[in-house]
């Protein structure tokens, strides 16, 4: 299943479902890659609100995908992971895989930390 990709400035916001297989995941992650250089986006939100399960597979996948966003040019952050999922990543030792990355409750909060980002980039 793929999800679409919104473009709202300089940011892409995506929306990850609880359907996509690892193969969905992989996917996106190369179109994500190639669209930060098409838009030349500053940031990246994944929206993880409706994902029910983390599981090691998809914690790599988004750090690796966040990782490569920033070797592009752009700042991922990650939102909305719910409190059951967040508990379930701790006690799996999951959590790990997503050090480094930005992760925030919810869509205004990733805009702010964004803004903050390119505000610091480029005081103007």
């Amino acid at each position: 299943m793929k999800s679409p990709i919104l473009k709202l400035g300089p940011n892409l916001i995506v929306s990850l479902n609880s359907e996509m297989t690892d193969s969905d995941l992989l996917e996106l992650q190369a179109v994500l890659v190639a669209e930060v250089g098409r838009f030349r986006s500053k940031g990246v939100i994944l929206e993880v609100t409706t994902l029910e399960v983390m599981d090691s597979f998809a914690a790599r996948t988004l750090r690796n995908l966040a990782q490569a966003v920033g070797l592009r040019g752009a700042q991922a952050v990650i939102v909305g992971i719910r409190p059951e999922v967040a508990l379930a990543m701790v006690q799996l030792g999951l959590e790990q895989r997503l050090s480094g990355v930005h992760t925030v409750l919810d869509l205004e909060e990733a805009l702010g930390v964004l803004n903050r980002e390119k505000a610091e980039v480029d005081p103007q």
